[in-house]
């Protein structure tokens, strides 16, 4: 992902010689300076790969929850529409009593 834009390894920091002239920095400063740079290099390489790796997981965990979510959605309007029914039987059932209560009460008969 970043690797296309970091132009500099730290193998290529570590191989690099630069040419000494009479007025040059000193060798041991650049070389101190240098290891500390490859320090650094090494260290925002495994943090990359480790941010990586979490936005993987978690594209991977979004997707798994986006999944249950349709899932549970079509369930949901499952037991919508078993409850509709459920009550428009039980109102049914209701009336059938009412009027057998009714017939009980009031003596009539069919």
């Amino acid at each position: 992902m970043y690797n296309e834009r970091i132009y500099l390894t730290p193998q290529d920091i570590l191989e690099k010689d630069f040419k000494i002239d009479a007025r040059g920095y000193r060798p041991q400063e650049v070389d101190k300076f240098l290891d500390m740079v490859i320090r650094d290099y090494t260290e925002y390489n495994s943090i990359i790969k480790k941010l990586e790796k979490d936005i993987k997981d978690l594209i991977d965990d979004n997707s798994k929850l986006k999944q249950n979510i349709r899932s549970l959605n079509e369930e949901l309007e499952i037991a919508k529409q078993n409850e509709s029914a459920t009550k428009t039987l039980t109102n049914v059932d209701l009336l059938k009593r009412i009027s057998q209560l009714e017939k009980v009460v009031f003596g009539k008969e069919e």
